[in-house]
C-alpha cells in the first residue's frame, strides 16, 4: 500500500529502486514535513511494546506477560499501560483483553487490574481520566431468558448476549482496583418487537436509546457479541465518554458526570439526561432514521476526539475501515463536526438523524484500495496537523498531511518468533494502533532517548536523518540567501563569519553540492540545475528552502 511524495523530501530513507525492491519492513520514508516524535505500537503476535524515532531506531522497550488485548499507551510519567489477553472459557471474541497492566520506563510492573469471569470480561480498550482512574470497555453475559425479558427478538438470539458495558477502576495497592462508576447499554434500550414489554416504544422517537433488535454488520441472528465496541475515549473539558460500535457502524458519546444510579437511568448528569446516548453518528438505520444509503460508517475503530492544543481541535475523528462500503472495500480517515448549538448541546432535528451530513475533512487513498484493513486500525492528529494512521490488520504506519500527501511510511518489523530480516515478509504483523508522541512529551523528561539499531534483522544500509524544521533565511537578520527563486547562482550573506560545510540537498535527500565557507559572503554557482525545490544547509543554522527556475 506504500505511496511516495517526492515533494520537498529531506533525507528520505534512500530510495533507489535497487532497495525499495529488497525492502520488505522498517522505514520506507522520511519526509521533511513529517512531525519529528516518538511512535509506540505493541505487535498483535508479541508481548513485546516498541518505541521508535522517526529513522525507525529503536528508543525503548517494554517486555510483556502476554499479547496485547488490545490498546497501549504512554503516560505522561513515563509509564505504559496496556491491554493484555486473559483467556476465557466463555467470552471468546476479537479484541478479547481481560487484564491491563502499568509498566514503568524501565519495564518494572507498577499496577495491574484484571476484569475476566464468567460473568464480565474486559476487551479491545481503556482511558485515563485525570485523577488516575482508569476507563474499561468490557461484555457482560445476559442469558436468553433475559434477553427477551428485555424484548430481544428470540429468531434474532443464539446462546446468549454479550452487551457492552463501562466500568471506572480506582487502582489500589500493586493488582487491586475499585469500581467506582459504571454505565451499562442494558439500561438504555428500546424495542418495537414485543408491546408487553416495559421498554416498547416507537424507535425512532427515541435516538437517546438502542433498539436490542437492530443487527449490523457482523451480526447475526446468533451472534452473541452484538454491540462490539473497540474504543473508548475521554473529553476532559465536556467530561463525556465516547465509544465505537464496529458492529452497529455507530459511535455513542454519553455523559461522565453522572452518579452511578443515574447512569441507570434518563436524568441527572451535566446534561440533565442521565446514561442517555447524547449523540450517535454514523448508521441512523440504527435508529430507524434513515436507510442503508445513509450509512456512513463501515465497520469503523478508534473514534475520538481530537485533543486541544491540536489542528481542529474538538473534531471527531475515526478510521473508516470500509466494511460493506457501496463503493468497494477500501478505508479512509475521517474527521466529522459534531452539531453543537451555542449552550454546546448536541443538536438533532425532529425526525432527522444526527448530522453532520458531510465530512470536515477525509483521507483516500490514490487509488482508494491502497488504504484497507478490515478490521483493528486507527489514526490520530499531530501537532504540525498531519495525521498518522495505521493500517492495522497488515501493520503499516503512514503519515500524511492534510492535502493527503505522504510524508512517513513505516511496516512494522514484529512477526511470528520476533523480528523479521529484511527482505523476508511475513503475513503475522498486525498492529491494533500506533501512536506518535512528541519530543516535548511529558514522559521523555530526564529520559535517554539516545536512539539504539533498527528492529528488523539484516537492515539496509539507512542515510535516514531525523526532519530538520524549515525557515526563510532571507529574512533574517543574521544570514541572507538570495535570489530565491534562483537561475543560476545564489549569494550567502551574513553579519557573522559563516564557517563549514554549505550543502545543497535535492527531492531525494541527495547532497548534490558541498563547499566549505569561512567567510561573511559568499556566491556559489549553480548552472544547469533542473526545475525544482532543493533545500540549503548553513553551518548552525536551519534549513532554508530553495526554488530553482533556470
Amino acid at each position: 500500500m506504500f505511496k511516495y511524495s517526492l515533494s520537498l523530501l529531506f533525507v528520505s530513507f534512500l530510495s533507489l529502486t535497487f532497495l525499495q525492491a529488497q525492502q520488505t519492513v522498517g522505514l520506507f520514508e522520511n519526509d521533511a514535513q513529517a512531525f519529528n516524535g516518538y511512535t509506540l505500537f505493541s505487535p498483535s503476535v508479541s508481548n513485546n511494546t516498541y518505541l521508535i524515532d522517526n529513522c525507525g531506531r529503536l528508543v525503548n522497550s517494554w517486555s510483556g506477560t502476554a499479547m496485547p488485548g488490545a490498546s497501549t499507551y504512554l503516560l505522561e510519567d513515563g509509564d505504559i499501560l496496556k491491554a493484555v489477553r486473559v483467556g476465557s472459557p466463555f467470552f471468546t471474541g476479537g479484541g478479547i483483553g481481560g487484564s491491563i497492566e502499568r509498566v514503568d520506563w524501565d519495564g518494572n510492573m507498577v499496577w495491574s487490574f484484571e476484569y475476566a469471569s464468567m460473568e464480565v470480561h474486559h476487551h479491545h480498550d481503556m482511558a485515563v481520566l485525570p485523577n488516575g482512574n482508569v476507563l474499561l470497555i468490557a461484555w457482560e453475559a445476559r442469558t436468553v431468558e433475559e434477553a427477551i425479558a428485555a424484548g430481544r427478538d428470540p429468531d434474532k438470539l443464539g446462546a446468549a448476549l454479550w452487551p457492552d458495558h463501562i466500568v471506572e477502576v480506582q487502582p489500589d495497592g500493586d493488582t487491586g482496583g475499585t469500581i467506582v462508576w459504571e454505565w451499562h447499554f442494558w439500561d438504555h434500550l428500546i424495542q418495537d418487537f414485543d408491546a408487553s414489554k416495559s421498554n416498547y416504544g416507537v424507535v425512532a422517537e427515541h435516538p437517546e436509546l438502542l433498539d436490542i433488535n437492530y443487527l449490523g454488520i457482523a451480526s447475526s441472528t446468533t451472534g452473541q457479541d452484538w454491540i462490539h465496541c473497540n474504543a473508548i475515549n475521554y473529553n476532559v473539558e465536556r467530561d463525556e465518554i465516547m465509544l465505537s460500535s464496529r458492529h452497529l457502524n455507530e459511535i455513542y458519546i454519553i455523559d461522565h458526570s453522572t452518579t452511578t444510579e443515574e447512569a441507570a437511568g434518563h436524568t441527572g448528569g451535566n446534561a440533565g439526561r442521565g446514561g442517555d446516548l447524547l449523540y450517535r453518528y454514523g448508521n441512523p438505520l440504527a435508529y430507524q432514521r434513515g436507510s442503508i444509503g445513509d450509512r456512513k460508517n463501515f465497520g469503523q475503530h478508534d473514534a475520538q476526539w481530537i485533543e486541544p492544543g491540536l489542528p481542529d481541535e474538538g473534531k471527531i475523528m475515526l478510521y473508516n475501515n470500509g466494511i460493506g462500503r457501496p463503493q468497494g472495500s477500501y478505508s479512509t480517515v475521517d474527521v466529522i463536526e459534531p452539531p453543537l448549538d451555542g449552550d454546546g448541546n448536541y443538536v438533532i432535528e425532529a425526525g432527522e438523524p444526527f448530522g453532520p451530513s458531510e465530512l470536515f475533512w477525509t483521507y483516500v487513498a490514490d487509488p482508494p484500495n491502497d488504504l484497507f484493513s478490515s478490521n483493528i486500525s486507527g489514526a490520530h492528529r499531530l501537532p504540525n496537523g498531519n495525521t498518522l494512521i495505521c493500517e492495522g490488520a497488515s501493520g503499516d504506519f503512514l503519515e500524511v498531511d492534510e492535502d493527503g500527501e505522504t510524508r512517513w511510511v513505516y511496516k512494522n518489523p514484529i512477526g511470528v518468533g520476533g523480528p523479521i530480516t529484511q527482505g523476508q515478509n511475513s503475513i503475522f504483523t498486525a498492529v491494533f494502533r500506533a501512536y506518535r508522541y512528541a519530543s516535548d512529551y511529558p514522559a521523555f523528561n530526564g529520559r535517554d532517548l539516545s536512539p539504539g539499531e533498527v528492529i528488523e534483522l539484516d537492515p539496509l544500509p539507512s542515510d535516514c536523518m531525523l526532519t530538520v524544521p524549515v525557515e526563510d533565511l532571507s529574512t533574517s537578520s543574521e544570514i541572507h540567501v538570495y535570489p530565491n527563486p534562483f537561475q543560476d547562482h545564489i549569494v550567502i550573506n551574513s553579519d557573522q563569519l559563516i564557517q563549514g560545510d554549505v550543502s545543497l540537498i535535492d527531492a531525494l535527500g541527495r547532497k548534490i553540492f558541498t563547499t566549505y565557507v569561512n567567510s561573511n559572503e559568499i556566491q556559489i554557482k549553480l548552472n544547469g540545475m533542473k526545475a525544482g525545490v532543493y533545500l540549503l544547509q548553513v553551518p548552525n543554522q536551519k534549513v532554508v528552502k530553495l526554488i530553482c527556475y533556470p
